[in-house]
């Protein structure tokens, strides 16, 4: 890292007596040195600057950083940008794009008068917007012996005061970050990077490095994977893929009570589902929350969580989603004689599993007169539990009915796609009762589904 210098003082007082070499008043396109320098004006006044000025009038932002700001600006140096058309098999600045240059210009400006003083590690947003969903791209700043951004440029020259903002010389451009670049340049998700690439995989860095599709990551921070003891024995590999959502950037002011659909799956191919939960800050499964949300990357979005997500099982679920609450009531303190919760966990063969459960919402209990006694009770949560099956609604008869394979209970019921009403399918239960609604279908766990119904299933008592 190399030591931040001043400016010598000297260089104000040469800059305010320079007079630019393009300085006819008739060439709108060159701009000027005043009196009282903008941003701008500093780098006219630069020999070290000359490219970046190049840029700024080929991207036509010369008016944009002599606005009021304040503004930010990390310069890059002649060097630097040699080196960045060089790395990008570009013979000149003319080269470049236009749009493209535009961006990572722009990405090299962020909002306030940002001197190294005040300047803490963490992330602020550029004024670029070639961010996922055209959102503003993030900085990672990185102020441990020094003045670092995203890992790639060093400030060798700070506090470059202007009229409208400071300047911050740099070494390096900045590139446009994907969801890969985040990541190595954070130290604090360096374990989770040593987990993408151990082994020299390159899997994930391939699957987040691509720009055609769009990926929200839960990336645990160093700590999260200390403390994680993998206590179901899961495949790390299965375990990671279980913390990138692909095909949609979820930013935090989209996310709500919700289930979305991960990169990981079970042993049968089926995408594992995770859920979100954001009644308290933003919590996935109920086990992990975010502690930094919205690092903004060109293909996609990344959120630190505090906690590596295991790979759910059907009592995840029940568990996260406040929508079961009286069921997991039913389930463990109203049975005690029954460890539901350790049956309905087995994974791997290890029990009854896999899992197809019909789990009824608060309100379907509510809509009971009354929960029945322990005795009376237990038989009526085995006739939800389908075992040795994971039933998913591809697998229902479609334009028809499907017997289901015996409960846990032991009886049968009907279901009847597709259903009345707002109802995804009818299921007509052991007992007879027909036209109880499923209103929610396949949440995913790696150990069985869940389909989410609106009333109780009964079975036939007789």
């Amino acid at each position: 890292m190399k030591r931040i210098l001043k400016f010598p003082q000297i260089f104000m007082a040469l800059l305010l007596l320079a007079i630019v070499a393009c300085s006819d008043d008739d060439d709108n396109d060159v701009p000027q040195i005043t009196p009282d320098p903008s941003i701008v004006d500093l780098a006219v006044g630069s020999t070290e600057l000359t490219t970046l000025v190049d840029a700024l009038i080929r991207a036509d932002l010369v008016n944009t950083l002599q606005g009021d700001g304040p503004f930010t600006v990390f310069a890059p140096t002649n060097d630097a940008f040699n080196t960045f058309l060089s790395d990008n098999d570009f013979s000149s600045l003319d080269e470049v794009p236009t749009d493209l240059l535009t961006d990572v210009l722009l990405n090299h400006v962020v909002s306030g008068n940002n001197t190294s003083g005040s300047l803490n590690t963490g992330y602020v947003s550029s004024l670029s917007t070639a961010g996922a969903e055209d959102r503003a791209l993030s900085l990672f700043i990185n102020t441990d012996g020094g003045v670092n951004i995203n890992g790639v440029a060093d400030v060798t020259t700070a506090d470059v005061t202007a009229s409208n903002g400071v300047v911050h010389v740099i070494d390096a451009v900045i590139g446009l970050p994907n969801i890969v670049d985040h990541a190595v340049s954070n130290p604090d998700l360096s374990s989770l990077v040593g987990a993408l690439t151990d082994g020299g995989n390159t899997t994930f860095t391939d699957l987040l490095s691509d720009t055609a599709t769009s990926f929200t990551v839960f990336a645990p921070v160093n700590t999260a994977f200390s403390s994680f003891t993998n206590p179901n024995g899961n495949e790390l590999t299965t375990i990671l893929s279980y913390h990138v959502v692909s095909g949609d950037a979820a930013f935090s002011d989209e996310l709500m009570n919700m289930y979305v659909t991960t990169a990981a799956t079970n042993g049968d191919g089926d995408a594992l589902s995770q859920y979100i939960n954001i009644d308290d800050g933003v919590t996935i499964n109920g086990a992990s929350s975010v502690a930094a949300a919205d690092i903004v990357a060109t293909n996609g979005v990344i959120h630190a969580v505090d906690a590596v997500i295991d790979l759910p099982t059907v009592v995840t679920f029940a568990v996260a989603d406040p929508n079961f609450s009286t069921l997991v009531d039913a389930l463990t303190t109203l049975t005690p004689s029954v460890d539901f919760a350790g049956v309905l966990s087995a994974q791997d063969g290890d029990g009854d599993d896999p899992f197809t459960v019909f789990a009824p919402t608060n309100d379907a209990f509510a809509a009971l007169s009354a929960i029945p006694a322990e005795a009376d009770l237990i038989p009526i949560l085995q006739h939800h539990v389908i075992a040795e099956a994971n039933i998913r609604s591809t697998d229902l008869t479609q334009n028809g009915d499907t017997t289901t394979p015996a409960t846990l209970e032991g009886d049968t019921f009907t279901i009847t796609l597709p259903g009345t009403d707002d109802n995804i399918g009818d299921i007509t239960d052991g007992a007879g009762n027909m036209g109880i609604g499923i209103i929610a279908v396949d949440v995913q766990a790696y150990n069985g589904v869940i389909h989410v119904v609106n009333q109780v299933l009964l079975p036939d008592t007789n």
